[in-house]
């Protein structure tokens, strides 16, 4: 199991938080997704190794951005 903390910028509401684990949770091995929004910090556990970029991608989509 793969457990991997990113830090996700401009998110301000329940929305925010549902949107990117959505988004995150339709990636290929994700077994969870945990938001905290007053951090930003989200959460997400594999069961396989998983690509960053991908991560990337989807809070992307979800119109975030991961912080560098």
């Amino acid at each position: 199991m793969t457990t991997t903390t990113y830090t996700v910028n401009g998110m301000t509401c329940g929305h925010c938080v549902s949107s990117v684990s959505s988004e995150i949770g339709k990636l290929g091995g994700v077994s969870n997704v945990e938001v905290d929004l007053a951090t930003g910090a989200v959460t997400v556990t594999s069961d396989q190794p998983f690509d960053d970029d991908a991560v990337r991608a989807a809070v992307d989509e979800a119109g975030y951005d991961v912080a560098r």
